[in-house]
Order: structure tokens, then C-alpha cells, then sequence
């Protein structure tokens, strides 16, 4: 089951039928049918806006995005697909606080679907640290296909490991 490892949390009812939608080579298609499209965000700057976009339309009362970027260093072998990173600096007797979001490099090739996904569940994090039950609804809120989105997810990082 080395190859389920992005489903380890799921049931066995679950695992199975992804073993058989491997075994029979049905998993790529099935991806390919529910998510047709690749998006054209590519560079750091495109991300930024798309960010900020999402942020003024859900999250007015948050703190600024300072920076959105594109990083080739996040593994998902890390167990991280995007970070937010929340950084306090001392200028004179001020203190100065930036937002960063990094999104995996891999978010560059697949569908918008699963980029926005992302991006939703780190913007959420500026308002709710931990995973707990209001972030999730807060993910819910600003993409009501999260849990779903989430999940079909998985199913591609563990069909680009097949590929490999």
C-alpha cells in the first residue's frame, strides 16, 4: 500500500477502490475526465493577483499578502503542498509583520481546480492557525468543493507518482 500514501487516513473501502481504479488503469482517466483544464498561472506575479483576488473577495479583515510564490523547495514528501508564513520584524521600536504564502511548484501544471484548492486552505490560515473544525468550514466557505477538491487531490499526487 506504498503506493496509497496520501490516502493512508482514508477507510479501507476507500483504499481498495483506488487500488482497483489503479489496477485496472482507470485512475488517469478518471482525473482526466473530472479535470480536463490546466490553468495558465505560471509566474510568481500572476499568483500574487490571483491570491489577492481570492483574499478581497473572503477575507477583507485580514492582514496584507505580502508575497505569493512559486516554490521548487516544498515537497510533498514534506507533507506540505503551501505554507503561510507569518514573519515579525523589529524596525527601531516598531514591530513589522509580513504574510508569505509558497505554493509548491507543482501547482503550476494542474487544474485550476486544485491551485485554487491550495490557495483557499493557506489563505484560511490567516485567520485560523490550526487545522480544526471552523478552519475547514472557513475552506468550506470560500470553496464548497473543498473536501472533495482536497481529496481528488491525492488521487493526482498519487498518480503522478505512478508516472514517475
Amino acid at each position: 500500500m506504498t503506493t496509497l500514501k496520501y490516502l493512508s487516513a482514508y477507510p479501507e473501502q476507500i483504499q481498495s477502490r483506488v487500488l482497483a481504479m489503479i489496477a485496472s488503469n482507470q485512475l488517469g482517466t478518471h482525473l482526466a475526465k473530472r479535470y480536463p483544464n490546466r490553468h495558465n498561472i505560471t509566474t510568481d506575479k500572476q499568483l500574487f493577483e490571483y491570491i489577492s483576488e481570492i483574499k478581497a473577495d473572503y477575507l477583507k479583515n485580514t492582514p496584507a499578502l505580502s508575497k505569493a510564490v512559486f516554490d521548487s523547495k516544498i515537497k510533498v514528501v514534506q507533507h506540505a503542498l503551501g505554507t503561510h508564513t507569518h514573519i515579525t520584524r523589529v524596525q527601531g521600536s516598531n514591530l513589522k509583520s509580513k504574510n508569505e504564502i509558497r505554493i509548491a511548484s507543482l501547482f503550476k501544471m494542474t487544474p485550476p481546480e486544485f491551485l485554487r484548492m491550495i490557495v483557499v486552505h493557506e489563505l484560511a490560515h490567516f485567520k485560523i492557525k490550526e487545522h480544526s473544525k471552523s478552519f475547514y468550514q472557513l475552506c468550506l466557505h470560500m470553496e464548497p468543493e473543498y473536501m472533495q477538491l482536497e481529496f481528488d487531490l491525492r488521487l493526482y499526487l498519487i498518480y503522478q507518482d505512478l508516472q514517475v
